[in-house]
């Protein structure tokens, strides 16, 4: 058994000046508690990791670190996203805490099973995940498409845990492992799986959010799919040579047709299907060559090797 791990709890902020004043005090009394049942160390705290808000975020967490030193900050200094910004907060806790648990300022993550997550870290988890019992608080719309990612990236052989989003516990061995990973468009649930450390999960039903609105456009959305799929999984581009295989057997097809109609001596009507075949093909060929641009793109973005983030200011 693990006595009294000093525990950060990690939450990206980015323009939450409407929610954190709602979050911050049960986050508070949540630590609190832990601290005084001796569940976790008198040197945990939570950390907010603002990603350049252009509201008042961070002169919040300025205020309630002024307060209580149990509320501590980092301010980036250029918006890095979200995954960029979960990096920032779990690298600054090499050396200062044993375990980190990541949660999103909305609170929409069931904080009541935190304690959870530190007793299976305690009981030798490395690696603990928060997973949504049920999806009723989302739309149709994004149950739809959620389920419809989550099935995609198992298609493509990318690990996952399903209903799974950024809630989880990693301790201080596993967050070392995870600072290996150099690439720069990162899918912080797919890489966590692939960690190898033991895991587990804790189930929770997930809240409404209380303030605010959500950060996720479905533009954001989208290119978080089309991160997680590219940086973790190269079938996408195998399937393009399948799909060129295919072309190749069907142009040999049509090529025995126009012939055989040729010998045969019946005009063939080329127009229409020489131009649906081109704007079809034509289509094929740029969907392609965007798939492979975005695996490129990665590699351009990791090749030059710049930091993922730039703290600017921090309140440890």
């Amino acid at each position: 058994m693990k006595d009294s791990p000093i525990l950060w709890i990690v939450v990206p902020c980015y323009n939450e000046e409407a929610m954190l004043p709602l979050s911050m005090p049960r986050l508070e009394q949540l630590l609190r508690t832990m601290t005084e049942g001796g569940e976790v160390s008198v040197a945990s705290r939570i950390v907010y990791v603002d990603d350049c808000s252009r509201d008042s975020t961070w002169a919040i967490i300025r205020e309630a670190h002024a307060r209580k030193a149990l509320h501590s900050g980092l301010h980036l200094g250029l918006n890095a996203g979200q995954q960029n910004a979960m990096i920032a907060g779990l690298e600054a806790s090499a050396g200062r805490a044993d375990c980190v648990v990541t949660i999103d300022a909305d609170l929409q993550d069931d904080i009541s099973v935190i304690p959870d997550m530190v007793r299976h870290y305690c009981e030798g988890y490395d690696i603990v995940y928060g997973v949504r019992s049920d999806r009723s608080t989302d739309s149709w719309f994004k149950r739809s498409t959620g389920l419809g990612f989550y099935r995609l990236m198992g298609w493509l052989g990318a690990r996952t845990v399903y209903n799974h989003s950024e809630f989880r516990l990693m301790s201080s061995r596993a967050i070392a492992q995870l600072s290996q990973y150099g690439e720069r468009s990162i899918f912080l649930r797919s890489i966590v799986t692939q960690l190898g450390y033991p895991s587990t999960t804790v189930t929770y039903e997930r809240q409404r959010r209380e303030a605010g609105e959500t950060k996720y456009s479905v533009g954001r959305l989208l290119a978080l799919a089309l991160t997680g799929i590219t940086s973790v999984t190269v079938k996408p581009i195998r399937l393009i040579s399948v799909f060129g295989l295919l072309f190749l057997l069907v142009a040999v097809g049509v090529g025995v047709w126009v012939v055989w109609s040729m010998v045969d001596g019946r005009n063939v009507p080329g127009w229409v299907s020489l131009m649906l075949s081109m704007w079809f093909i034509g289509g094929c060929l740029l969907a392609a060559l965007g798939v492979i641009g975005e695996y490129i793109g990665n590699m351009y973005l990791d090749v030059k090797q710049r930091p993922r983030y730039n703290i600017t200011e921090q309140l440890l």
